[in-house]
This record gives C-alpha cells, structure tokens and sequence, in this order.
C-alpha cells in the first residue's frame, strides 16, 4: 500500500482571506501590543516617582513625533481589542453568529476603533492646545 504525503488540517494557502479572519489575527496581535505597551505604562509610572528631571525625559520622548506615532497606535490597539471583545461577547451569548451578521460586526469593530481614536485623539489636542 502506497503511502501519500497529505497536510493533516487545510493551511493559509487553501483558504481566501476573509474579515472575520482577519479580525481574528488582529485581535491576537493587539493583545499582544498592549501586553508589551503596558511596560511603556510602567516605565512612565516610574519616570514620575522618580522625579521631575526623568518625567521631562519621558515627556520629552513621549511628545517626539516617533513616541506619538507609538503613542497613537498603541491607543488603536486598545480600542480595536476593546470593541472586537464587545462583539466576542456578544457572540458568547449566541448573538450574531449568521455569516451577514458576522462580517458587519467585524468591520463595525474595524471602522469603530478608527472613530474613536479619532475621536479621543481630536479631543486630547484640542484640549491641552495642540491643534
């Protein structure tokens, strides 16, 4: 008897990609963005009991045009993981597990974390005066 190589579950190459799917791998990912963003927390927290020369380097960093783009995605992450763990719960529930209702939660979760960072963002500088 003949024996064939064959894959034992489909792999990336056999399917298309999908929202859902995606939504799922960007879910992973930016958990794993603010786990690794919550150093940077700890790291400020310590800036500040350390004294007022370390909090000015901190701020210093944190207001230079690469700490602000971390500062910006790291804010996406927490929304984009916060709003598509609302739809998961949701779907714990038994909601929203038809396919149409599947995909328009998945870009809600896209398209809503983009507003609200806009949002929070647009708010911060306009109230300590940046724009």
């Amino acid at each position: 008897m003949a024996t064939r190589e064959r894959p034992l579950s489909p792999h990336l190459q056999v399917y298309r990609k999908q929202v859902q799917m995606m939504t799922s791998i960007t879910h992973r990912i930016t958990g794993v963005v603010l786990a690794v963003g919550i150093l940077g927390l700890v790291y400020a927290l310590v800036s500040l009991a350390a004294g007022p020369e370390r909090w000015a380097g901190f701020v210093a960093c944190a207001g230079s045009l690469p700490g602000l783009l971390v500062l910006f995605g790291f804010s996406w992450a927490l929304a984009y993981h916060f709003l598509n763990g609302v739809r998961h719960l949701a779907q714990d529930t038994g909601a929203g597990f038809a396919i149409p209702d599947f995909i328009r939660s998945s870009w809600i979760s896209v398209f809503g974390s983009l507003i609200l960072v806009a949002l929070a963002w647009a708010f911060v500088l306009m109230r300590w005066g940046q724009v």
